[in-house]
């Protein structure tokens, strides 16, 4: 694959200390690059979903290093983690997380215009980023007026806008029917083919084959890392 944008090295998470410290995270080793989507999946509990938070820079690893695209985040201010995260991150969340009060364009303008650029200069490259998940159309309607396959393209359009480099996406298809729910796949699919990399927590095989890797978390630990070709046969002809 080549061209590295994200690398763990050794992270580990606790929460707590003594007798009722929790361990999250131990020893986990990763690495994504341009091109490449890896799925994440364990039982609820696995530590999946921590892994995502210290990926995106959204917590501190009792140990080890985060790198993204180069930069050590524990070298890093809090300022300088949140500045990367807004130009170099994209977050698709189960729950999507739109803002209501907010049409399809200011949704995924908005990351541009918190890293400083003026509202009629946002407009473009979100309108393309809507365009790529075939939403321009539905540019000046509110999440209310929308599906939820809709409001999850809309959400992974946010996650792209600006040529944002890394996709985390936290079971962004669990509340979506099947065929939604693979439409929304393959759009992630499409992203991290032009040049983007990807993480995918999914509890779905048929939702990882997508995927050029396919990573199992045990209680905090990575049991195996290996290609999807077991699962595969699952798609049926669908997927990639």
């Amino acid at each position: 694959m080549g061209d590295e944008l994200l690398r763990l090295d050794g992270v580990s998470v606790q929460y707590g200390h003594g007798e009722t410290s929790v361990t999250a995270l131990t020893g986990v080793d990763l690495t994504v690059s341009r091109g490449e989507l890896v799925a994440v999946m364990g039982a609820s509990g696995s530590g999946k979903s921590t892994l995502l938070t210290v990926a995106g820079g959204l917590r501190t690893p009792t140990s080890g290093e985060v790198v993204v695209e180069g930069h050590y985040l524990s070298q890093l201010s809090a300022r300088q983690i949140a500045t990367l995260r807004r130009r170099s991150l994209g977050f698709v969340f189960q729950d999507f997380n739109l803002i209501p009060s907010l049409t399809a364009l200011e949704n995924v303008s908005l990351p541009l215009e918190l890293d400083g650029l003026p509202l009629r200069r946002a407009k473009r490259p979100a309108l393309d980023a809507l365009a790529v998940v075939g939403l321009a159309d539905r540019a000046d309607r509110y999440p209310s007026d929308l599906s939820g396959g809709q409001q999850q393209r809309i959400a992974i359009a946010r996650a792209v806008v600006g040529g944002r480099s890394l996709v985390l996406a936290d079971e962004p298809t669990g509340a979506l029917d099947s065929t939604t729910g693979e439409a929304v796949l393959r759009m992630l699919r499409s992203r991290v083919d032009a040049g983007a990399g990807g993480i995918l927590v999914t509890h779905d095989a048929r939702h990882a084959a997508w995927a050029d890797r396919i990573v199992f978390l045990r209680d905090g630990r990575i049991v195996d890392d290996a290609q999807p070709t077991p699962i595969t046969a699952l798609l049926d002809g669908v997927g990639r």
